[in-house]
């Protein structure tokens, strides 16, 4: 898990973001702090989305997590810290901050959280579910994303 910022009302604000191993959206959180009561609430929405506890969690090296960890999840979870580890999600983020740049910000959080939550979920239903790495033909990955906008197209008609 980490977090990125996006600007909301002229402010910044702390968007925290998780994926699991495979690279797949966890959850998402909107936040005007970065401290341990933002934490410990992202960490219980991620808990409430998907119902699972899980083993390790790697963050960053901010303060505020190692006690939010010990609060939500006492001793049942192992935590790493590394800024090398969390690599992929940084890299994760440039599909919000790369949509959101030329938005410049939002108006209001309540919009904001709706885009990002929206956004990464549909952008990780467009994606093909391949492991890290591994290689797509781009047949492949075209006839996937076919099928999947056609699915999205029949959701939000019947929505």
């Amino acid at each position: 898990m980490d977090e990125t910022y996006l600007k909301v009302s002229g402010r910044w604000q702390y968007l925290y973001r998780a994926i699991d191993s495979g690279g797949n959206l966890v959850d998402v959180y909107l936040s005007a702090s970065r401290d341990q009561a933002a934490a410990e609430a992202f960490f219980g929405s991620a808990i409430e989305v998907t119902g699972v506890i899980p083993e390790t969690i790697t963050t960053d090296k901010h303060a505020s997590y190692p006690p939010a960890l010990e609060e939500v999840f006492g001793d049942n979870v192992e935590h790493h810290m590394s800024k090398y580890k969390n690599n992929h999600l940084e890299q994760d983020h440039r599909g919000v901050k790369g949509r959101t740049r030329p938005m410049r910000g939002f108006k209001s959080s309540t919009s904001a959280h709706r885009f990002c939550r929206a956004y990464d979920e549909v952008r990780n239903f467009l994606r093909p579910a391949t492991q890290r790495k591994q290689h797509v033909p781009a047949g492949q990955r075209r006839a996937i994303h076919v099928q999947r906008i056609a699915a999205l197209r029949d959701m939000l008609a019947i929505a």
